[in-house]
């Protein structure tokens, strides 16, 4: 089973990284505007409206403000997952700044190159939305 792993150094604290990972509802604003259309929750499973009208369905699994981890499952998408399962990690990183960890496993290998064009550009995205959001400035 393949596994991407991903550090993004983001120019925030901690606290604020982990403010837009933690706010499961608001992936549409707060971590991948443009990506994202829109955000619903119903429970602990949230679908993500994309431009073009698609959806991924995907399970929280797991909000640990202990450990500043939010893990999560997609159910449901554009590509024919046979497995999925990704979480991301907050982590201190060089005084007031914050490392992003994404780890991903998912099947089938073949979408390998799919997934990590996809983690690479989410990564940009996020770092840039969230450091966008700690200057006060809009996206």
């Amino acid at each position: 089973m393949p596994t991407i792993h991903k550090e993004i150094l983001i120019g925030a604290s901690p606290e604020q990284v982990w403010d837009a990972v933690s706010d499961v509802g608001a992936v549409h604003t707060r971590l991948v505007p443009g990506y994202t259309e829109n955000t619903m929750m119903d429970g602990h499973e949230r679908t993500l409206m994309l431009p073009g009208g698609g959806s991924v369905r995907e399970l929280i699994v797991s909000i640990d403000p202990n450990e500043r981890r939010m893990a999560y499952a997609v159910k449901e998408g554009r590509i024919p997952l046979t497995h999925h399962h990704a979480s991301l990690q907050v982590l201190p990183h060089d005084g007031n700044s914050a490392k992003l960890v994404w780890i991903t496993d998912f099947l089938p290998d073949l979408l390998a190159a799919e997934i990590q064009a996809r983690i690479n550009r989410g990564a940009e995205v996020m770092k840039e939305t969230i450091e966008t959001e700690v200057r006060g400035g809009n996206r």
